[in-house]
Formats: structure tokens, sequence, C-alpha cells
């Protein structure tokens, strides 16, 4: 089967989940990801149900709401806030559960991270995919280490992960030689591009300094049977047709190198 190629509600931001569906589904998009928290409507499971029904686009993975600014959503208890993941995912029909790996000063969580998620992989039937993040830094100096057990999913026994490829511009991380340790552990990608800068800058594949399309062109190679999600920043798009035009163009961008047909 052909990857399918979806559109993160993120994406569009600071417009909400349910533009982020009428998007995907003007533009031909094959699904959708929900990044919880980004608004009030993807805080809620009937809501989600509700925009994919009327929309006609499964829901492709729940982004779990670890980010910053997330850290409040849906309590403060992050091994619940999981759980909860997984209970929408079950109930929307995502099969993944995208998160990032614990702050460094989340202690208790980190120490049992990955143990913890291979359990809760068993006990919930749903793939949680550990995104690659990458060091902190103000500047093109030596950054810090702010996640544990590490930044970098490869160097765990993950059965799930994630590529994200402004994650890896960050890092100066190849997305191809990662995505060759993982092998048929990558089960999902966050297409879209950085300039290799400080900033997490989340461009328009093919914008930045990554070569986006060789990493496809080798998912195809390699038979990659995940999902690829396009997950960019529209914030300094000054009109919807802006926007919308720069999630034609990284729609247009996937399917060219996946040799993925229009819909």
């Amino acid at each position: 089967m052909a990857t399918r190629i979806g559109l993160s509600t993120a994406s569009v931001y600071p417009e909400s989940s349910a533009h982020a569906f009428a998007y995907a589904a003007d533009l031909g998009y094959d699904a959708v990801e929900v990044m919880v928290g980004i608004d009030a409507l993807s805080q809620q499971t009937s809501a989600v149900k509700q925009l994919a029904e009327h929309h006609g686009l499964p829901v492709s993975a729940v982004h779990a709401p670890c980010l910053l600014f997330t850290q409040r959503v849906w309590g403060t208890e992050p091994w619940g806030k999981l759980q909860r993941s997984a209970e929408m995912a079950h109930e929307v029909g995502a099969e993944v559960v995208v998160v990032h790996p614990p702050f460094r000063w989340q202690r208790e969580y980190a120490r049992d991270f990955v143990n913890g998620i291979a359990a809760l992989e068993n006990s919930t039937g749903i793939a949680f995919a550990v995104e690659n993040m990458y060091p902190w830094r103000a500047s093109s100096r030596r950054g810090m280490e702010m996640y544990a057990p590490g930044w970098d999913p490869s160097a765990e026994p993950y059965a799930n992960t994630t590529i994200d490829l402004s994650h890896a511009a960050i890092a100066a991380s190849d997305p191809i030689e990662m995505a060759d340790r993982l092998g048929e552990r990558l089960r999902h990608v966050h297409l879209t591009d950085g300039s290799g800068s400080a900033k997490d800058e989340h461009l328009v594949p093919g914008r930045g300094v990554m070569d986006a399309g060789a990493f496809l062109r080798r998912l195809t190679r390699v038979g990659f049977a995940g999902e690829v999600v396009v997950e960019i920043n529209t914030r300094r798009c000054s009109s919807h047709e802006e926007r919308e035009a720069d999630l034609r163009e990284s729609l247009e961008f996937a399917r060219e190198h996946l040799a993925v047909p229009a819909t």
C-alpha cells in the first residue's frame, strides 16, 4: 500500500483543529494527526471523532500533550497523560501516539521511561512512537542535554519511533542515518525542514537544508510502512490563501518524493 500523507493540526496554528481537518479535506490529504493541547477541540475525543467523520478523514495519530506549553493539559502527571492519549487514539481509530522523551527535570518520569513505554504499548495495544528531539542551544555553540534518557531514540530500545526533520536539523543529525539505525522501528515521520539554526523552525519541506526529498525517497526504497505527517509552522502566514499554499506545497512535495499519486 502507498504511504499515507497526513496533516498535523499543529500545522495550521493559530487556527483550530477544525480548520486543520477542513484544510486536509480540501487539499486532498489522506489523514490527520491531532496535536493535543493546541486548542480546546483537540482535547475532546468526541469533537475529534465528529471532525473525522464530517470530513471523511481518518486520524492517523494522536500527539500527546508533552510540549512545554501543554504541560498542564490533561493534568500534570505524565503517565496519566499518556494513558489518556492512548484512550483517545483507541476511540478515534488511530494506532499511534507520538510522544517526546521526558525533560531532565522530570526525574521520576524519566527514570523508567523506556520500560514504561513498553508496558503502555503492551497494555493498550497502541504504538507509542518516541520522537527525536535535540540539544537546546542559544546559538551555534554546543547545546545542553535537556531530555532523558536522551534526544536520539535510536540509542534506546523503543519498539516504535518518530523522526522529525526540523528537530534533526537543530541537532545536526542525519535523518537517513538515523532511519537506517532504527530500521523497522521507525513507525512515524514528521515531514518538515530546518536551516540548522538553534530554532525549531518547522519549515515547508524543501525550503531547508535537510534534503527532505532524499529522505522520503529512501523511505520508499526500504518499504517504509508507517505514516508521513506534514508538521510545518505557518504562524507567519498573513492570510488563509498563504497558509493553504504552504500546506498544498508540502503535500505535493511529499507525493512527488514518495511517488504517491494524488487522490
